[in-house]
Parts: C-alpha cells; structure tokens; sequence
C-alpha cells in the first residue's frame, strides 16, 4: 500500500513544486516589467538608414526622443537630466522631440510643470539644432488647446518654444544641410482626426535639399510623400511590451507594421523610436526606454 501511494505523492509534490517554480518566475518578470526596465534602463537604439538619392558624402547623426511623459515617479526631473545628458553624450548633430510630454497615466503622483520639462530638454545640444513637434497627449491634456481647435498651440509648445527650442508646428526649417519638418499630432481630436497640416509643411520646402520629417503618430507614413528622405516618430512606445519581435497591442491601425524600429517600404524609410515613458500601466518589458540614435547617409 506504501509502495502504491509513493509515485502518486512524488508526482504530486514535483506537480506543486513545479507550479511554484513558475509563479515565482512570473513573479519576477513581473517585477523586472514594472520596476526595473521602465525606471532604470536607458538604452541607445542604433538604426543606420541610406535613403534613396541622398547626397554622396553627406553623414548625418539623428537623436530622436520620444514620449517622455514625465512626471513622478517614473520620469522624474532627474531621470530627464539623465536622459538629456545621455543624449549630448552621443554627439548628434540634429536632435529631435517627437511628442507627448506630460503624464498620461493615473499612476503619476506628481506632475511636472510644463515650464520645467521645457527647461531641462533646453539643456539638449547639437550641431544644427533641436527641434520638436507635438504628440496627441498634449492636446488631449490641454482643454484650451482642444476647444479651440484647429490653429491652437497646446500649452506645452508654448513652453518648449519659450526655452529657445523650435517647435514645428507644420512647419520646415532648414538645419545645416537638411530641412526639418515637422507636423501636429495626427490623433490631436481623436483617432485620425489631427491638427496636422501637410501641404501647409511642402510650402516651406524649397531646393534640393533634404527632408527630415517628424510626425508623432506612424499611421501616416503611407500617405506621405516621397521628398520625405527620412520619417521619424514615436507614439507607439514599441507596445511597450515586446516578446520575440510581437508586441500585443499598438495604438495604430497597422498593428506591429510600424511598432518600433526601421521600416523601409517602397523606397521611403521610418524610424519608429520605441520611446521613454509609459501610459496606462507603468509596464515595459522587451522594449526598454530609448534614445534613439539614426545615422543617415548614401
């Protein structure tokens, strides 16, 4: 009868050990998501992209930031300064902000000042400039902004403007041999419902020079010209959790064809920046905060 019962209580014992083993695993994933990856990892994601007819000789080094959504505790004033030291570090000769500033999560128990972001990214350097746009959350968290609609400046443009950085609000500027141009968030009212203004932008682009184009949201890039040598933009956060190249879910109609990344289609390149922050959950797991660095040349 002993004999009989000693397999059944092993494999019963190996059965339990075996799910603790895993709840202590998912446990510790789980800690790794919402305490480690979001809060001290800082990565430098590098992509090389060569665009069609870009001028021979010509190398150029992009820093791209996107969706800080700062506020305590997960992007604190310090975490910024990290983040804007870790960026001057690299040398770019352009940097870009590619929008959503502020807080967008029920989670943030402090919320910074516009006028204090601003002023830490003002410390940002490089060559030809920074430069920056807008992303839907700044619209969406300024109800001036939002009522008056198409034509407003969100509050957070205005700051970022005030601490000497250009904002492009639909606009091009030249910057050192290239043009940067930058539209408003395509998602300012509502899913594919922007501020955004691309024949506004073209007006401003004269000569052969090329096109550096900044928009936040991805969804856009099949509607774009093809002056655009380079499209950069953020919003997607690469899903914020990534598992072998998937990520489960994505604000855009896309799905993961434009989650994060280089994506290179029919001749045009996008540089999809998995970002900074987190919204809805302070979770990332597989797609840790990120400077983006882009090396641009033939």
């Amino acid at each position: 009868m002993i004999a009989c019962m000693m397999p059944r209580m092993i494999g019963r014992r190996g059965i339990l050990a075996g799910l603790g083993g895993m709840t202590a695993a998912g446990a510790g994933l789980a800690a790794y998501g919402f305490g480690v990856e979001p809060f001290l990892r800082l990565a430098v994601q590098h992509h090389r992209v060569t665009p069609s007819g870009w001028p021979p000789g010509l190398v150029l080094r992009v820093a791209a930031l996107a969706d800080l959504h700062a506020g305590a505790p997960m992007m604190t004033e310090a975490r910024i300064e990290q983040i804007v030291g870790a960026t001057n570090a690299l040398a770019p000769d352009i940097t870009v902000l590619l929008g959503d500033y502020g807080p967008a999560s029920r989670f943030v128990t402090r919320v910074l000042p516009h006028g204090d972001v601003a002023r830490r990214l003002a410390a940002l350097r490089a060559r030809h400039g920074v430069f920056a746009i807008t992303g839907n959350h700044d619209w969406w968290e300024d109800p001036v902004a939002m009522s008056a609609s198409r034509g407003a400046v969100p509050a957070m443009a205005r700051a970022l403007e005030a601490a000497g950085i250009a904002v492009l609000g639909n606009r091009a500027l030249r910057a050192g041999p290239v043009l940067v141009g930058g539209l408003d968030s395509t998602w300012a009212f509502g899913f594919e419902r922007g501020a955004d203004d691309l024949p506004r932008l073209l007006r401003d682009v004269a000569g052969d020079a090329p096109l550096l184009l900044l928009v936040h949201e991805p969804d856009i890039f099949p509607r774009l010209p093809a002056r655009a040598a380079v499209t950069f933009c953020g919003h997607t956060h690469g899903g914020q959790v990534r598992l072998l190249g998937y990520s489960p879910r994505i604000p855009s109609r896309y799905g993961n064809r434009y989650a994060w990344g280089h994506v290179r289609e029919e001749g045009r390149d996008l540089v999809v920046s998995g970002g900074l922050g987190t919204t809805t959950l302070p979770v990332r797991f597989g797609v840790p905060p990120e400077i983006t660095l882009v090396e641009i040349s033939a």
